[in-house]
């Protein structure tokens, strides 16, 4: 017996023929049925789906700013997401450091604080959600130079963290020269100036994972960094020592005032100033001058270490390097300020009374 005219239809065999239309109108009825539960998932996603955000609003004030490590500028950012901004800089790293953003009212704001890299600084912020935005500031050259002595202010260290910073830095790397082999010491160091420029250049770098890997140290200190700058990445360049008289003027950045070497008379006579001629007043860091009226070497300088920071055993010491003397290369000699006070060559001995000691000498960037 025939099924209902207009559906299917026994075929010759015992099996099924399916009627066309009416393949055809179920076809239509389950895709009707598909498209709408496809537009209600779709629906539902786009209600559980935020909307996109607009970018945030960015003001800076002021918009320029002195190169000079201390200056500062607050960024204010105003969105409407809910999460906290991430801002970086994007142009002129060194240009200028950006403190975390703290929540004020229905907005954010983060204190940035100016380098000593002159030029354009552009920030960018993030904010989730929605596109990123950026800001531009402007640092112009701190040109100063309140000692008068050659060095300008964008260098000198003025915050008392930096200065032991420093200080620290500068002891730790001589002394720990002393006790490298002398063949896995820097090259460069073949005297007494060389000693102290290249402890002095490396105690102002930044001493991260990658200064790690090209020092030529036995072991990594967990002091901080000076955070005012980090060599070379001020308007000097590699350019730290002052060779040239002079108070600083814009033009000496160019014109050959400053340079990469600098001998031991020219450490003393551009880049420190005199503290005092007693022994007692010196300082982990400072500088002991000597002068001789003969001989190939007439100015010689020895690092002031104070407690040894690498052997504790509560002497004061010094360092230097002899220098060479003919084909001996000489070497670095570390004494206690007892042994130097006898040592059997009296024109060597830091006191008032010996017309060849110049006094106890402090870099002038810790002036």
């Amino acid at each position: 017996m025939a099924g209902p005219q207009g559906v299917h239809r026994r075929a010759r065999g015992g099996g099924w023929r399916y009627n066309r239309g009416a393949l055809t109108t179920r076809l239509r009825a389950v895709l009707v049925v598909l498209s709408l539960g496809a537009a209600a998932v779709f629906a539902v996603s786009s209600a559980i789906r935020p909307a996109k955000l607009p970018p945030p609003r960015l003001s800076i004030q002021p918009a320029r700013l002195w190169a000079d490590g201390n200056d500062t500028a607050t960024l204010t950012i105003e969105s409407a997401g809910g999460g906290a901004p991430r801002i970086s800089v994007v142009e002129n790293a060194h240009g200028a450091t950006v403190e975390e953003a703290s929540r004020t009212g229905g907005r954010w704001e983060a204190c940035v604080r100016a380098g000593v890299a002159p030029g354009r600084v552009r920030l960018r912020v993030e904010v989730p959600g929605a596109p990123p935005a950026e800001a531009e500031l402007w640092l112009t050259l701190f040109a100063r130079d309140g000692a008068g002595d050659g060095t300008p202010d964008f260098l000198r260290l003025d915050d008392e963290r930096d200065r032991q910073a420093f200080r620290l830095w500068f002891t730790w790397l001589a002394e720990a020269q002393y006790f490298q082999p002398p063949a896995a010491r820097p090259r460069e160091i073949r005297d007494c100036a060389a000693l102290i420029r290249y402890a002095y250049r490396e105690a102002l770098h930044a001493h991260d994972s990658a200064w790690a890997e090209t020092a030529q140290v036995p072991l990594v200190p967990a002091f901080v960094s000076v955070a005012k700058f980090e060599y070379p990445f001020t308007p000097l360049g590699a350019a730290l020592f002052r060779v040239r008289p002079g108070a600083f003027r814009p033009s000496d950045l160019s014109d050959g005032a400053f340079a990469q070497f600098a001998d031991a008379e020219t450490l003393w006579r551009r880049n420190t100033h005199r503290v005092n001629r007693e022994l007692s007043a010196a300082v982990r860091g400072d500088l002991l001058f000597f002068r001789q009226e003969a001989g190939h070497e007439r100015f010689h300088s020895m690092i002031y270490l104070g407690e040894s920071l690498v052997r504790k055993d509560g002497k004061r010491y010094v360092l230097y390097h002899t220098g060479p003397d003919g084909p001996n290369p000489g070497e670095i000699r570390r004494l206690t300020v007892e042994e130097l006070l006898r040592f059997p060559r009296p024109i060597w001995r830091p006191e008032a009374g010996n017309p060849g000691f110049l006094g106890v000498y402090r870099w002038n960037i810790l002036r």
